[in-house]
């Protein structure tokens, strides 16, 4: 993966969130995992809401002209795993992300700020006057 990892982390979470992802969480994971240096860990709200999530990260990272290397759980979307190498994506529904807690894993990663465009997602509002 050339681009800038940082970009690419906020990219990721700026897409999840401009699908409405819940509870964004970016982990440096090197210290304690060997296949990955980064994990994303977000949730949907139904097992669609996870889907389109994923779609919408897989066109993200399309643009940066990255293709997925593994994705598992397209089918049903209740946990979706997306690989790039270096950076790892989990999205759940919540009651499967509570049951696994996937953070646990990682106790000894750092958390990431990336940076999100909460105003860019923020639809603009329109009255209908009759």
């Amino acid at each position: 993966m050339q681009k800038d990892v940082f970009s690419l982390l906020n990219k990721i979470s700026q897409a999840m969130f401009d699908k409405k992802g819940n509870n964004i969480l970016a982990l440096d994971v090197r210290p304690c995992h060997l296949l990955t240096d980064y994990v994303i860990i977000a949730e949907g709200d139904v097992d669609k809401h996870v889907i389109a999530i994923a779609d919408a990260v897989q066109k993200t990272m399309e643009g940066e002209g990255l293709k997925v290397s593994f994705a598992q759980g397209m089918q049903t979307g209740d946990w979706v795993v997306l690989d790039y190498g270096q950076i790892t994506i989990h999205l759940f529904v919540p009651s499967v992300r509570e049951k696994y807690q996937l953070e646990r894993l990682w106790h000894r990663s750092e958390i990431v700020d990336v940076v999100i465009d909460v105003e860019q997602s923020v639809p603009e509002k329109r009255c209908l006057i009759m």
